[in-house]
């Protein structure tokens, strides 16, 4: 079934839309003026998107706090909505993004990239409601975290991520989606349904992460956090990635013969400034000798 209390798209495996934005569809998100929600332009809503900048929002954590969303800047973003209320669709679709995760954070580090679940059912998702949420779906990990928004703000904030969501008699009908969010506040790419595996939210992470480039502050956890990156592949036998110890031992090869060389010039340089200093020496010993020292006759 498509529609009930979560409207469920691409149940059966998910799948992953980071194309060219589709043209906007109107009436879709903010569950104000939609009757019915309709697959097709849920799914439309979605992929329009894609390439938007989020904007700013002011949220509130699950301790209380309030947060922009700007404030997760700098490191792509994981982004899902729910209703604590549901319970069926969002507990086990935050359960599979858990599942999804849990291998990424052990691949790509745990601190390379940010997870938020938004609550959308105002005031009840409050932040009491989503820390239990969180709690009762066994989510522990430190970068991802539980919001809530103003009542006032919910409309203006799914429609920045083309969420769409109806109320019914028996909660809601939602698209099933997470967003994946660059460093600068865009969206990279939507992966629909409830099944989410790691690839799917692993290969847009990836993306990112790769396109990122080097840090302007090189640091050794740096550099390791980027070999992760660049020598991590998915494998579908497990559904997880795992490291390419090939990649590893090539960039290890190429580290050692870059030290080599290093070492090679360093010392081809000492011994040219050795040399040098020994001919200037030669040249100033020989500038020292008096015409007369050197026109005296030898004595025997």
């Amino acid at each position: 079934m498509l529609m009930g209390v979560c409207l469920c798209l691409g149940l059966a495996s998910g799948y992953v839309w980071a194309a060219a934005p589709a043209a906007p569809v109107s009436n879709t998100t903010g569950g104000s003026a939609v009757q019915a929600l309709d697959e097709t332009t849920a799914l439309a809503a979605g992929r329009s998107a894609i390439g938007r900048d989020i904007g700013e929002h002011s949220l509130i954590d699950s301790n209380g706090r309030a947060l922009r969303l700007s404030s997760y800047r700098g490191k792509p973003l994981v982004v899902s909505f729910i209703y604590t209320g549901c319970f069926q669709i969002c507990p086990s679709g935050t359960k599979a993004l858990d599942e999804a995760v849990k291998g990424l954070e052990k691949a790509f580090g745990p601190d390379s990239f940010h997870i938020v679940s938004i609550g959308f059912n105002q005031p009840f998702d409050s932040p009491a409601a989503m820390r239990a949420f969180a709690a009762q779906q066994g989510i522990t990990a430190r970068n991802w975290d539980f919001l809530s928004p103003s009542p006032a703000a919910v409309d203006k904030l799914t429609h920045a991520f083309g969420f769409s969501y109806v109320p019914t008699p028996a909660g809601f009908d939602h698209v099933l989606m997470a967003t994946v969010v660059n460093a600068e506040g865009r969206i990279h790419a939507q992966v629909f349904g409830d099944r989410l595996t790691a690839s799917q939210v692993g290969e847009p992470l990836r993306q990112l992460l790769r396109a990122s480039g080097v840090p302007p502050e090189l640091t050794l956890s740096s550099v390791i956090e980027r070999v992760r990156v660049l020598c991590t592949v998915y494998d579908p036998e497990t559904d997880s990635y795992r490291y390419d110890f090939s990649l590893i031992f090539t960039i290890a090869g190429g580290i050692t013969f870059f030290i080599a060389m290093l070492f090679f010039f360093a010392g081809e340089w000492r011994d040219r400034r050795r040399r040098q200093r020994v001919l200037r020496q030669s040249v100033a010993a020989a500038a020292t000798k008096t015409p007369l020292d050197a026109a005296a006759p030898v004595v025997r």
